[in-house]
Formats: C-alpha cells, sequence, structure tokens
C-alpha cells in the first residue's frame, strides 16, 4: 500500500507525521504529489505546484528512521510529469538504509509526449534513480502496453494505471 499526499499549503513532513502509524507497517510506503503543493494565493486545477528536493529528503530521512528495519525497504514515490515541480531534483536522495526512493512520471497524453516527458524527467534525476510510469486508462491516446512501457530505458520498476 502506497499513501499518498497531496498536502495543498502543508508541510510535507508533517502530513507525513498524522501517518506514522500507518507507516511503522512492514509494505507501507509514502508517495508525494508535488502537482498538489501550492503555495499562498494558489489554487488547485489553477497552478502546478512544487516541492524542494530538500524537502523530500526530509521526509525520507524522517520516514527512515520511523520505519527501522521493516523489510522490505520502504518505498518513497515522487510523482513527477514536469521537472519544476521537483526543484533540485539532481540532488533527491535515492535511498537510505530503509527507505528507498522512485521517480514516479505520470504525465499524459500520446505517446510521443509521454516519451518526451520520460527522457525529461530521466535526465534530470540522479542517474540512479530508480523510476516508475503511469498509464492512463482513458487519457492516454492510445495507452501503452506492458510490453511498451516496460521496453523503456531505464526499465520502469514500478508501473501504475489511473
Amino acid at each position: 500500500m502506497v499513501l499518498d499526499l497531496q498536502p495543498g499549503r502543508a508541510d510535507l513532513l508533517d502530513q507525513a507525521r498524522r501517518y506514522a502509524d500507518l507507516l511503522r507497517e512492514p509494505n507501507v510506503g509514502l508517495a508525494i504529489d508535488p502537482e498538489w503543493k501550492l503555495q499562498p494565493g494558489q489554487a488547485p486545477l489553477q497552478q502546478i505546484g512544487h516541492v524542494a528536493s530538500a524537502e523530500v529528503n526530509a521526509v525520507g530521512a524522517w520516514l527512515d528512521g520511523l520505519t527501522g528495519d521493516n523489510e522490505p525497504q520502504t518505498l518513497l514515490v515522487v510523482h513527477q510529469f514536469q521537472t519544476q515541480m521537483v526543484r533540485g531534483e539532481d540532488t533527491l536522495r535515492v535511498s537510505w538504509p530503509h527507505v528507498q526512493t522512485l521517480v514516479h512520471m505520470d504525465g499524459q497524453g500520446t505517446p510521443g509526449v509521454k516519451e518526451d516527458t520520460w527522457h525529461a524527467i530521466v535526465g534530470a534525476v540522479p542517474e540512479a534513480m530508480p523510476m516508475g510510469w503511469k498509464n492512463f486508462l482513458h487519457i492516454d491516446t492510445p495507452m501503452l502496453t506492458a510490453a511498451q512501457t516496460m521496453a523503456h530505458r531505464p526499465q520502469p520498476l514500478m508501473i501504475s494505471y489511473q
């Protein structure tokens, strides 16, 4: 299970702490959705939000201390479809002893548009960053098959369908 934070104007770490009891459980991960991290005066669906990599790394460090020796590592997913959504993403921490970060490319559109988004996001994150891919059932035109999705390099380690 992955708990998805859509923080609005809330501090990500404060929001994550609300779910500490659930996150202590094995096989419960956390996702951060920068699209919904808004600044004062911004409104949902009017702007695309952003987070600083330092804020993501702070959540990862806290999660690492919280989950301790859980096996497997706790997953920290960062959704992204524009490079501006994670500021300073080249400094995103790839992993901690008990937490593994994964950047989840969740752009939508034609295969060509998604391919361009994939290359932009992969080019901006640290080289060792595991990647994920989201296929939209009714928005992607046409939606890639599982085999087409898995053919990307680096190969996605997580594929989600929405």
